[in-house]
């Protein structure tokens, strides 16, 4: 599949209801509101393609982004073309999907988290931190020791942290929280010296989860 027929499977699949949610969510008007569903069929369709991801990203339209993100080798890909592709995302959904879909799956997702925990910019802290969240569940080899210092890292920084970036930190926490009993015990208490923790959602139903009871009820899950 060719660019131009890539993007007009996508005009062809959009709705104007997903594009008023989208909207509600951040979304400029770059946009045609396809589906998660309907992008994953697409993505398989498609299969790994880089030359066409890295065609999908440059057009700046949402959903062809998130496309990108499904259809792109991240083995492919170099710590500067992540840095290029993250530099460009404008919408906090496009980064999740960056996220989760493209560089958690890369070998270099733990270097990339590190390099953007720490970021002024609000969709780089983004970024780091669900990576962060991502590994914590998912990677083994990392060190209790490790995730103990991301959370006094959290617990030190989320305050002055921008918007998004406090919401996928809030991530973080919990995914660490539920990696061990000993990070549980830890992760609980900074989640009590931290408090409630704000972030807006704008117009939309979304809520930031409480890290203490979320982290409870997936250990009580777990226990059942």
């Amino acid at each position: 599949m060719n660019l131009s027929e890539a993007m007009a499977e996508l005009e062809a699949r959009g709705t104007e209801q997903n594009r008023r949610i989208n909207r509600r969510h951040g979304a400029g008007e770059s946009q045609f509101g396809v589906s998660t569903a309907d992008l994953k069929k697409l993505s398989k369709q498609i299969k790994t393609d880089q030359s066409l991801a890295e065609e999908l990203w440059r057009m700046g339209n949402a959903d062809a982004r998130i496309l990108a993100t499904l259809v792109a080798a991240p083995d492919q890909m170099s710590a500067g073309d992540f840095n290029r592709w993250l530099a460009d995302a404008d919408y906090y959904v496009v980064v999740d999907a960056f996220v989760r879909h493209l560089v958690s799956r890369s070998p270099l997702a733990a270097e990339m988290a590190g390099c953007w925990q720490g970021s002024s910019d609000d969709f780089a802290g983004q970024a780091g931190w669900e990576l962060l969240a991502i590994l914590a569940m998912q990677d083994r080899s990392l060190a209790d020791d490790y995730l103990e210092s991301q959370l006094r890292m959290i617990e030190k920084e989320l305050d002055q942290a921008g918007n998004r970036t406090r919401y996928a930190m809030n991530s973080a926490l919990i995914a660490i929280g539920l990696r061990s009993e000993k990070l549980r015990g830890l992760a609980e208490a900074a989640a009590r010296r931290i408090g409630r923790i704000e972030v807006d959602h704008g117009d939309t139903g979304c809520k930031t989860p409480d890290a203490i009871p979320y982290i409870e009820k997936s250990w009580a899950r777990r226990s059942a």
